[in-house]
């Protein structure tokens, strides 16, 4: 071993030393550029010095003098390498694995050991460590940098084995990586140790953050926010960049949301609002809890502050040439509540909110900006959804009429539908096959069919607005045409049919064939034809059972009709139906067929069923 260290010479440990120190410096000052071409020449020249240096320092054969500067070397290498690249990859892993080999090789340990992986080989270096207190730093150093590729990498079994071993508990008691990440204690670095970009205590300090925020927010997504506040809290209390704590006081104010603390929500959503310009994911969270309160005014507030939000450029700073704790931190999750999407997904809530709320005005101009927005960037046609969980382009334009009819803007609604349509004519001659696609789930257009039917359907109603009687008979009839034509006399059956699609796409078209026939009766009613009404109502009685509202209007026809005992069969049909349960229940309708369902839902009903059920004989009363 001192052969070794002659041959290398203090003299030569000297000039690489300095060479690292000069490098590490060289980055720091890259690091305060405010000039961003300057700052990351500067960096690059700094990562391509310490990977010549490294290269130069592993061409030798390995000696404990020197490993101590090699593994600081190698540590400062990959620091600045995943800085700049903003990510790990399977290079920082080889050279972790270089290192560990080379701490082996001075303990003449190297042999088969070199076929293991690296937590086998992190186990044998740290049985080694004992022997070596001058690379205990390195190593802990280096423990850090493993670490946080595991993090990142989502191998969490591998970072709480190689915690336990590092902590020297290896009876595999605790796996709580939090606790385990708690109570390792990385030594002091010496005064005269080779200069570092970050030391193990920092690495510690990001990793114990990243990994209580990533753990809080899983437990926030699969439903439990009572266990996700201790370790949102901690995340909260450590190492926390603003953007960082921003989407901690956000996740923080969803759980208590979610446990029915308003109050404690709103305020850790006004200190998210505080902390920076990433302001998106609160606003988002503070529209869930004024819908959640009732106070729709403050909800629609805080989507259209949304809204404007998403619409400023984000202006990130420049990363550090450290492991930040944003870097440890997984891809955006879907399912995850500080998801806000981009503005066209945003303006669609607004958009669909205002709606449901009935502010039809307000939706109708929300939802001609959504449809601007999406047809200027691109030519959507119809695959790509404003957001992976919403409405693909035909049903915003679906919503869109809905919207419009609603506010009183027939004529706009009509020309927004023949819009849609002219996007769907060449599918009319496969309607057919695409009948079959929607029934057995598949992807290609599931829902053509019921939006080309549903697009008549809106027609006939705009036409209604506008009193033209005989074309709104006539698009209803188109609409019902379309639908019988088309849909096929069976249901597929075998592996490929999706029953949960299937039986949505079988609910809305259920419904979307009461629609039609409800509106074409009532237009016979307003013409007097109660003949032609009744036989409508009979049909949209067949082929939708559960919609109470075609019993209804078919019992108002039969009184009208004079129709008295089936009128009083009805009736009690009806009242065994009030009680029962019905599966088109189970199965969301989309927003444009149930804001439609709402229009011809009579607000008379409850009050007309029970004055004739006063008018049934005595013998028939309940």
């Amino acid at each position: 071993m001192s052969r070794q260290t002659t041959s290398v010479g203090s003299s030569c440990l000297d000039l690489w030393r300095e060479k690292n120190d000069r490098l590490v410096r060289q980055a720091k000052v890259a690091q305060n550029s405010g000039l961003t071409l300057r700052r990351q020449q500067l960096a690059q020249d700094a990562l391509e010095g310490l990977r010549g240096l490294l290269h130069s320092l592993q061409g030798l054969p390995a000696a404990v003098p020197v490993l101590p500067l090699e593994l600081t070397v190698t540590c400062n290498f990959i620091i600045l390498r995943a800085s700049l690249a903003q990510g790990f990859t399977e290079d920082q892993a080889q050279d972790i694995q270089r290192s560990l080999e080379r701490v082996l090789e001075t303990q003449e340990q190297q042999g088969p050991r070199l076929e293991q992986g690296l937590r086998e080989l992190w186990d044998s270096v740290l049985r080694a460590s004992c022997l070596l207190p001058e690379l205990l730093s390195a190593l802990h150093r280096l423990v850090g940098l493993q670490a946080a590729l595991w993090l990142s990498a989502d191998r969490l079994g591998d970072l709480a084995l190689l915690l336990e071993t590092l902590n020297g508990s290896q009876s595999g008691a605790s796996k709580d990586l939090l606790l385990l990440l708690k109570t390792w204690s990385p030594p002091a670095e010496e005064l005269d140790a080779p200069l570092t970009l970050q030391d193990a205590q920092g690495l510690k300090d990001v990793l114990l953050t990243a990994f209580a925020y990533r753990q809080g927010l899983q437990e926030l997504i699969t439903g439990n926010p009572d266990k996700a506040l201790s370790s949102l809290h901690e995340a909260a209390s450590g190492l926390c960049p603003r953007p960082v704590l921003v989407q901690v006081y956000t996740a923080l104010g969803s759980c208590h949301r979610k446990m029915g603390n308003p109050q404690r929500a709103l305020l850790y959503l006004v200190a998210a609002l505080k902390e920076g310009s990433a302001w998106g994911p609160p606003l988002l969270e503070a529209s869930r809890l004024y819908q959640q309160l009732g106070d729709t005014t403050a909800e629609l507030e805080s989507l259209e502050l949304l809204v404007e939000a998403l619409n400023v450029p984000c202006s990130s700073k420049a990363p550090q040439f450290l492991i930040e704790v944003e870097l440890l931190l997984p891809p955006p999750d879907l399912a995850s509540p500080l998801h806000c999407g981009t503005q066209s997904q945003t303006k669609h809530i607004l958009a669909s909110r205002c709606l449901q709320t009935g502010r039809a005005g307000d939706a109708a101009e929300h939802y001609l900006d959504l449809l601007a927005l999406l047809l200027d960037s691109s030519e959507p046609r119809f695959s790509p959804p404003p957001s992976p969980p919403g409405p693909c382009m035909p049903e915003v334009f679906l919503e869109a009429a809905v919207a419009l009819i609603q506010a009183g803007r027939a004529q706009d609604a009509l020309t927004l539908c023949e819009e849609l349509l002219s996007r769907t004519s060449s599918l009319l001659p496969k309607m057919s096959r695409l009948w079959e696609d929607a029934r057995k789930g598949t992807k290609e257009l599931p829902y053509c069919p019921l939006w080309v039917s549903a697009t008549h359907l809106l027609q006939g109603q705009a036409w209604v607005q506008l009193g033209a009687q005989k074309v709104a008979i006539s698009e209803f009839s188109r609409c019902l045409e379309l639908l019988f034509r088309a849909t096929p006399e069976e249901k597929e059956q075998g592996a490929a049919f999706n029953c949960e699609q299937g039986c949505k796409s079988d609910a809305a078209l259920q419904q979307l064939r009461a629609a039609a026939l409800i509106s074409r009766g009532l237009e016979w009613v307003a013409s007097g034809q109660d003949t032609k009404a009744l036989q409508d109502f009979l049909l949209s009685v067949q082929m939708c059972p559960g919609n109470r509202d075609t019993y209804f209007h078919l019992l108002q026809t039969l009184k009208r009709l004079d129709r008295r005992d089936e009128a009083t069969a009805l009736w009690w049909r009806l009242e065994a139906q009030t009680k029962g349960s019905h599966e088109d229940a189970l199965w969301s309708l989309p927003l444009y067929l149930e804001s439609y369902l709402s229009w011809i839902r009579p607000s008379d009903r409850d009050a007309f069923l029970e004055e004739f059920r006063t008018s049934l004989p005595k013998s028939c009363d309940l």
